[in-house]
């Protein structure tokens, strides 16, 4: 414990945002510098429990006591080691991640919580900074070899922890770039992605094969994938979108959240409409500009919607969300350590629009051409019901609607259907120990476990490749395993 005191004398501190009239100008991250003084202080509020709570609440269990310590004492490069030997990417966790570890720290009982993700992202920073952060090549090949399947959080965690256990691995990406959802469907303003082209060059020194615009089950027959590797692993993410259906859904100018981010980052990334439009396949650009925009779903990707909507110069904005409004504090219901049910403002909410709760869609109508015009909803009760308020029915003028009520799944159509997979109840890759039904196939992240959260996109990743290690090393008994993550992690 760096100061036995620190948690009776500091308060809990954040980077300050950028003011919300400037930030919708650009697409950059939000947040003003933090002076490193006050990383260390916010380091000092840690109480090193007996029980660190936090550890159970991170999915990664980061070893969170241990750098809150080193940062208060001003070893960085050890904080550097000791948060890499369970996390691949904390650059990412530290931007994007909700911070589970912040809902289970035994302060937040009765004070703010350490500020645990700012430290995170205060030693990951630091240590590009310092150049602390090199390529880790294996010392010995083993000679198997791995084929990742998508290049999200866990496809890129598990690829890292195979290179470095000495196989050799190609991660497959459908499209043109790396990253996944972090790179098509996190906004630019939440996660710049020069964030990720630096730890992927990383990742190519050390000897991991990135092919893009391979879609396997779509331009690439599984059947070559099978004859090619000794294992596959898929990280393909949960990316069947839940739909509306309700009358007046054909309209034009509906469309799902994932169909309208991706567009916008890829206008980030420097490509032309006609450039995106080809990568997306798509009819037309989807632009808020000018527009009334409804956003139907209350959680972060509809906050994304949000915050793109107001960027791109949206007349208006309402974002409605069927569950009840939250309580501003934590509900009895959720007690520490859980995650707490409660009022979450994010960054997007700071800078416009309208926020509703307790909202059902009924209908959509449109103009003689086609095109959205108006949507029709009602006040609802509690759920699960979520009864008709009897006279509560009102009408909202919309150019644009984004869908954002989440994901049913991975895309069954192509990959999965090929290989023959089994799906659980939910309709995810079923898998025990994260072998699938099919000798050699492995499945991690959002397509094993459903949508989740980034954290558990990497946990998941490094726990299947240990799984992966493990069965590579059975198929002739060579002692191999992934080395203890302290020895793996980046230095």
């Amino acid at each position: 414990m760096g100061k036995v005191t620190g948690f009776l004398e500091i308060g809990r501190e954040q980077p300050t945002r950028r003011k919300a009239d400037e930030r919708v100008k650009d697409w950059f991250e939000i947040y003003e510098p933090f002076p490193e003084e006050k990383q260390r202080e916010q380091g000092a509020r840690c109480m090193d429990c007996g029980v660190p709570f936090c550890h159970n609440g991170c999915p990664l269990n980061n070893l969170i006591p241990d750098w809150n310590d080193l940062v208060y004492n001003n070893r960085w490069e050890t904080a550097i080691r000791r948060l890499h030997a369970t996390n691949n990417f904390p650059e990412f966790t530290g931007r994007i991640c909700p911070a589970p570890c912040e809902a289970a720290c035994v302060l937040g009982i009765n004070q703010p919580p350490v500020s645990i993700k700012l430290v995170e992202k205060s030693i990951i920073e630091r240590a590009w900074d310092e150049g602390w952060i090199r390529p880790e090549p294996p010392e010995q090949a083993t000679g198997k070899r791995v084929a990742v399947v998508g290049s999200g959080p866990a496809g890129l965690a598990a690829a890292q922890q195979l290179r470095r256990a000495g196989h050799s691995v190609v991660v497959f990406e459908k499209n043109d770039r790396v990253g996944g959802l972090l790179r098509y469907g996190i906004p630019n303003f939440k996660l710049e992605k020069r964030v990720i082209d630096r730890r992927v060059e990383q990742m190519q020194a050390e000897g991991v094969v990135f092919r893009t615009n391979a879609h396997v089950g779509v331009n690439l027959p599984v059947a070559s994938l099978r004859e090619e590797f000794d294992a596959i692993l898929l990280c393909g993410g949960s990316e069947q979108p839940r739909d509306l259906a309700i009358p007046g859904r054909e309209l034009k100018g509906i469309h799902f959240a994932m169909e309208f981010l991706p567009q916008q980052n890829r206008r980030n990334e420097g490509d032309s409409e006609e450039k995106l439009l080809a990568a997306m396949r798509t009819a037309g650009s989807i632009l808020a500009t000018g527009k009334r925009v409804v956003i139907i779903g209350g959680g972060d990707t509809g906050a994304d919607c949000l915050g793109a909507s107001l960027r791109q110069g949206a007349k208006s904005v309402h974002q409605f969300e069927i569950m009840p409004r939250p309580p501003a504090e934590r509900a009895a219901a959720t007690p520490w350590p859980l995650w707490p049910l409660q009022l979450r403002v994010e960054s997007s909410h700071e800078e416009g629009g309208t926020r509703d709760w307790s909202v059902g869609t009924l209908k959509f109508t449109g103009d003689a051409e086609g095109n959205v015009q108006q949507l029709h909803a009602v006040r609802v009760g509690p759920p699960p019901k979520f009864d008709p308020v009897a006279g509560s029915e009102f009408t909202l003028d919309a150019d644009l609607v984004l869908l954002a009520m989440g994901f049913l799944g991975p895309v069954r159509n192509g990959m999965i259907d090929e290989l023959g997979l089994a799906l659980d109840a939910r309709g995810n890759v079923a898998a025990t120990n994260y072998m699938s039904s099919v000798d050699g196939v492995f499945a991690a992240g959002d397509m094993r476990r459903g949508q989740s959260l980034v954290v558990w996109a990497i946990a998941e990743g490094r726990k299947a490749a240990a799984a992966v290690d493990a069965y590579l090393a059975s198929m002739d008994e060579r002692p191999l395993r992934l080395r203890h993550a302290a020895a793996v992690g980046s230095r």
